[in-house]
């Protein structure tokens, strides 16, 4: 499903200040009914997760995290089976699993008796494609020697990262390519066709192989 960019600015604006729960789904669904399930909840969850990001060093200063915890601490002894990190992380409008992970990591704090900090990730190798295709194909049009799928809804933020992060890349390494968004994508984001990268919401039908053409279904 293609989105032109007004329709998606609406639902990313509408969203602003929802939280995820059922019934901010229910709200979705019923506010933009012709929109797939699938696909609000793909939009949703990445417009949530930008939010978080933007607001993650202001909740992870050292007086933050102190006053978390001594919050959780005071809340639970006055009531045990109370939900109290759901109920911290929205009054301060943040992931509740990042917020039990902060809690987490200061009480392992206080038993180590020394500063818990993550370990370094190992650098792996590098990103590739989903698909490297040994038979170059042609959708519409467009030569396509790799296929990278997504399971998510193109936005211009997370597609800009990828342009950056791995499309190009590939594009350098590979040659011209083939993106699949699942769940759609803004319509004025397939907009480099002509240099080679061409982007599909599902799997396209009408594909000509080097050898010969064939319609696929």
């Amino acid at each position: 499903m293609k989105l032109v960019r007004a329709e998606y600015q609406e639902l990313a604006k509408y969203m602003e200040h929802l939280r995820p729960t059922r019934q901010c789904m229910k709200m979705l669904k019923e506010k933009f009914s012709s929109q797939s399930q699938s696909t609000l909840l793909s939009i949703f969850s990445q417009e949530y997760q930008k939010r978080i990001k933007r607001s993650h060093a202001r909740h992870h200063t050292a007086e933050a995290i102190e006053n978390y915890y001594q919050r959780y601490l005071s809340e639970v002894k006055k009531n045990l089976t109370a939900p109290v990190i759901l109920e911290l992380a929205n009054e301060v409008d943040f992931s509740p699993s990042l917020m039990a992970r902060m809690v987490l990591e200061r009480y392992l704090q206080e038993l180590e008796g020394t500063p818990h900090e993550n370990q370094l990730r190992a650098k792996g190798y590098d990103k590739t494609p989903d698909i490297i295709l040994e038979v170059p194909i042609a959708v519409e049009g467009h030569v396509v020697h790799w296929i990278e799928s997504k399971a998510s809804f193109g936005d211009e933020y997370s597609h800009r990262s990828y342009l950056h992060d791995q499309f190009w890349s590939y594009w350098n390494r590979f040659g011209p390519g083939l993106v699949i968004y699942w769940h759609g994508f803004i319509e004025e984001l397939d907009c480099h066709r002509e240099r080679g990268i061409l982007l599909k919401d599902c799997f396209p039908l009408d594909i000509v192989t080097l050898c010969h053409s064939s319609s696929q279904s």
